[in-house]
């Protein structure tokens, strides 16, 4: 029943492509042929820790990482896509525009493509990076939230919402610096509930461009007794 549901809602309503945003016809999948290719998945080299690519084949870091890892809460990670204009696009519908239904393409991809990755992890849980409820009542849905229950029912981990939430109305990061970015987040995020008995989390979201966020994010999830936090995005910035 539920297939035949979906059959029927895409007929009447038809999905959206991610990229060009034009309807995908009945049966034609979530993308259209032409429009896959414009989306840049990111292959090796990428970075061990954070898994933004870079473009020296001979180093096994980026440059941020190799830096200083002790100053990051996470494990490692691993994003999608390059975070190139047109998936800063398409990004921007599925955050801004309405366009939840994007969720459901970039979950299948993700599970496709990092989903053996993330098994590997053997996480406990998905928890999506929290939005304020401002922005919440904003726009109707949290992004990532929407990815991550997606994901979920792909690779059947269980996702939870009752655990991090955003307490305060940040300034958006993507106009600060990444030392603004670091302040802005402190004491943004707390835990509003947690399971002892979650050991190994990882955490969802649509961007990894400085690593602010996640990096708070888990934080958090270590101050409470979490052991090993990683993170799955659609898109990550390109390193040198």
């Amino acid at each position: 029943m539920g297939k035949m549901y979906e059959k029927i809602q895409d007929m009447i309503y038809p999905r959206r492509c991610p990229v060009c945003d034009d309807a995908v016809g009945y049966g034609r999948g979530l993308i259209c042929d032409e429009c896959r290719e414009d989306l840049k998945l990111i292959t090796e080299p990428y970075c061990i820790k954070c898994g933004k690519p870079i473009r020296d084949e001979t180093v096994r870091m980026c440059r941020e990482c190799s830096a200083g890892t002790d100053r990051y809460e996470y494990v490692r990670g691993r994003a999608l896509y390059e975070y190139d204009e047109a998936l800063k696009s398409s990004l921007y519908r599925f955050k801004y525009g309405g366009r939840r239904e994007y969720a459901r393409f970039y979950a299948e991809m993700m599970a496709n493509v990092l989903g053996e990755q993330i098994i590997n992890w053997m996480p406990q849980a998905l928890i999506p990076i929290p939005v304020h409820k401002s922005r919440l009542r904003q726009r109707g849905y949290n992004q990532a939230a929407v990815l991550a229950q997606e994901l979920s029912r792909i690779i059947s981990v269980p996702v939870r919402e009752d655990i991090l939430q955003r307490c305060e109305k940040t300034r958006v990061q993507k106009e600060l610096s990444a030392y603004e970015r670091q302040n802005n987040l402190k004491k943004a995020l707390k835990i509003i509930h947690y399971d002892v008995k979650l050991k190994n989390i990882v955490l969802i979201d649509d961007i990894y461009t400085t690593g602010s966020t996640i990096n708070a994010a888990a934080s958090c999830l270590r101050d409470v007794g979490a052991d090993n936090i990683y993170y799955a995005v659609i898109g990550a910035a390109v390193n040198n």
